[in-house]
């Protein structure tokens, strides 16, 4: 019997994956953004105690991205080895084990290390997570569930803060510092996650014990169409040497990599600009900086309801990045309640910005080198996030402030505003393509 794409039977299976799988994998990223981010938490603390200074944990925070873009390729050909349940488990455990190692950092080397370290941990996570839906779900079904997916790295920033300041409130305790109790607490809470994601997770469609067998033959049926269309279209392997040749690309890479310049650096420097206002306990910390993540989101979900309804996306990326520039312009002038007010306009800007540049990006590339182009502009794009922190603990180490840093900041956001103006749209017709990946 032929079985539709629309027969209830498929429609159930995609049901139930919605269910059981897609809630685990979105707590599993909120676990991984909090363990990536949470060190801009602890950076006067670790001043205090280990003596390790602005410019030190401002390249310290970035080579986490080092180690990332370095072993993310190598993690991806073995998820495809050994399944998602075995490798995606294996990278919470492992990065897990690392963030419980950072509460013994000791001096700057070791924190140097650990921070490099998190980031082979965490290589391929992400990107496997997609990767994983590609084998659960056709590109009908793919746009939904990433969306989902994303929402969760999105919301991430405003538990981040909450949790990290509330543990660090427990200072004291048995002897240990809150900083310690902080790696430890949400290291091991990512170990224990780890492990049960592993009898929950499901690498195959029909390995599902929960799916009806009528249910695996129409979702496989769906995907293996699926895969039939997206191996017909590749019509040439591309060099990734032609890649860095191609203006376009290059153009993106640099757009990509401005965003995470200063998205990743108001997401490490913020908890300190904060802890500038008076009197303020380290949850309270916490609790203000989840209010530049809270307007981002919702202006990020605004600004995409409304791009998908009028196509108009790069307009918006040349406006995120100016409103992201004046947000981290500001910062720098008046009170710490000021410059948090500030980072609410910046945070949404770059957000905004990110929202609307995946689909922009994937629109203006040829679709011989869509995918291998995407996934360069991803790769060097990233590298911002070890860039921007390092450049901004230099000047503050250099100067006493932050300010020379966002200033500079300013700078390459409007600039990149500015040469958005030079990307252009494909003008052939876009096919079936697998979803972007975003700023995560």
């Amino acid at each position: 019997m032929t079985l539709s794409s629309e027969s209830p039977a498929y429609r159930s299976a995609v049901r139930k994956f919605f269910r059981r799988m897609l809630p685990l994998v979105v707590f599993m990223l909120v676990i991984n953004q909090m363990d990536r981010t949470n060190v801009g938490f602890v950076q006067t603390h670790l001043k205090a105690d280990l003596g390790i200074g602005a410019a030190a944990f401002g390249l310290g925070a970035g080579l986490f991205f080092v180690g990332y873009a370095i072993f993310e390729v190598p993690s991806n050909i073995l998820l495809e080895r050994f399944g998602a349940r075995v490798w995606l488990t294996r990278i919470m455990i492992t990065w897990g084990v690392v963030v419980a190692a950072t509460a013994f950092t000791t001096d700057t080397t070791t924190f140097y290390l650990l921070r490099f370290l998190l980031g082979v941990a965490e290589a391929g996570f992400f990107p496997g997570v997609i990767y994983y839906f590609t084998k659960w779900l056709p590109n009908a079904e793919r746009g939904r569930a990433t969306a989902i997916f994303l929402g969760g790295s999105a919301s991430a920033y405003i538990v981040t803060g909450p949790i990290s300041g509330a543990l660090l409130e427990m200072h004291g305790l048995a002897g240990i510092p809150g900083w310690k109790w902080m790696f430890l607490l949400e290291g091991g809470f990512s170990v224990l996650v780890g492990i049960v994601a592993g009898f929950f997770l499901v690498s195959r469609v029909r390995d599902a014990r929960w799916l009806t067998d009528e249910e695996k033959d129409a979702l496989t049926a769906a995907v293996e169409r699926d895969e039939a269309v997206r191996a017909s279209a590749r019509t040439e392997r591309v060099s990734k040497w032609r890649l860095v040749a191609n203006p376009q690309v290059l153009l993106l890479c640099w757009l990509f990599f401005a965003m995470s310049l200063t998205g990743y650096s108001i997401t490490f420097w913020l908890p300190s600009i904060v802890k500038k206002i008076p009197d303020i306990s380290d949850f309270t910390v916490g609790l203000l900086t989840a209010v530049p993540w809270i307007c981002a989101i919702a202006a990020m979900y605004t600004l995409a309801w409304y791009t998908d309804r009028t196509g108009r996306r790069r307009p918006w990326v040349a406006v995120g990045l100016v409103a992201g520039a004046l947000g981290t312009f500001l910062a720098t002038l008046g009170s710490p309640w000021f410059a948090l007010a500030a980072l609410c306009l910046g945070a949404a800007g770059f957000k905004c910005a990110a929202s609307a540049f995946w689909p922009m990006a994937q629109h203006s590339l040829d679709l011989k080198i869509a995918a291998a182009g995407i996934a360069l502009i991803n790769s060097l794009g990233n590298l911002g996030g070890f860039v921007g922190p390092t450049v901004v603990g230099y000047v503050e180490e250099q100067t006493g402030s932050t300010a020379g840093g966002l200033y500079a900041l300013s700078i390459v956001s409007v600039l990149a505003a500015f040469t958005v103006l030079l990307v252009r749209a494909r003008h052939t017709p876009a096919r079936s393509a697998d979803p972007a990946p975003a700023v995560h």
